[in-house]
């Protein structure tokens, strides 16, 4: 059975059979899990914002996230951390890499 690690490792299902095939092979890692919980346990320092979502697709999130066991705004909380933590891990890289000596630095 493979370990799912992060969200990004599941797919959007078109049916249902589909996606119980996927986790008759896949569980999720329960570090992924612990970190779920963790990010929903810090809704008290949170702020409320309004968030206007077509409704097939917020259907579809709350199904993804009812298979997982989970309340679907706090997955929305961890794709939104995952994404942003890519982001500054890709900027942080190149701007290592403009900075190494092999880099190119274009001084914009």
């Amino acid at each position: 059975m493979n370990a799912i690690t992060t969200w990004e490792d599941v797919p959007l299902f078109d049916r249902e059979e589909a996606e119980a095939a996927f986790w008759a092979e896949n569980r999720i890692d329960l570090r992924l899990m612990d970190s779920s919980v963790a990010a929903s346990s810090e809704a008290m320092d949170s702020v409320t914002i309004t968030l206007r979502i077509d409704p097939r697709m917020l259907s579809r999130i709350k199904r993804l996230a009812r298979s997982r066991y989970l309340n679907y705004q706090s997955m929305i909380k961890q794709w939104l951390s995952e994404r942003m933590e890519a982001e500054l891990r890709d900027t942080r890289q190149a701007t290592a890499f403009q900075r190494s000596p092999g880099g190119q630095h274009h001084g914009f």
